[in-house]
């Protein structure tokens, strides 16, 4: 069997994935996953989810941050069924904090995905840390984010 359309859907679905986050897109990003999904970004209790609903949520965390940016590399997907996928990607997470300092985290996503109604969703998700240039210390409180610069067009995320 072919996969290679479902491979470029899937890579087009976690790339977005990033493309939501900056943006802070929270209720499109949960529409990436599948309503019951589970996903771990850490150990601590904060950072894992049950349900798309429960991850827009703990994803606002997000705004502590005054800008970020979220980049895949070296998307590997293997096909476990016609409908049940898993993909690895790489993933370089620049954070800027409200004073101006940066973080940046090196990532790895771990995820499980299942094809539903035509489309794929991420069913299941976990983050390794690989490496962080610089360590996290900024409280979990909502910061806002800056406005996108003048001139700043965003990408077409509806292309199929």
């Amino acid at each position: 069997m072919d996969h290679e359309p479902d491979r470029r859907e899937i890579a087009d679905l976690l790339v977005r994935y990033c493309v939501y986050l900056d943006r802070m897109e929270l209720d499109a990003l949960a529409g990436l996953f599948t309503p019951e999904c589970r996903v771990e970004y850490g150990p601590d209790q904060r950072l894992q989810s049950a349900g798309a609903c429960a991850l827009a949520a703990s994803l606002q965390r997000m705004w502590r941050w005054a800008r970020t940016s979220h980049h895949l590399s070296n998307i590997v997907v293997e096909f476990d069924a016609a409908a049940a996928a898993r993909a690895t990607s790489y993933v370089l997470a620049w954070h800027q904090r409200p004073d101006g300092s940066t973080a940046t985290v090196y990532g790895q996503y771990r995820d499980r995905l299942v094809r539903r109604d035509g489309r794929w969703l991420i069913d299941e998700r976990r983050m390794l840390m690989n490496g962080c240039d610089a360590g996290f210390k900024l409280d979990l409180y909502p910061a806002e984010r800056r406005p996108p610069p003048d001139g700043w067009i965003a990408p077409d995320l509806d292309r199929r």
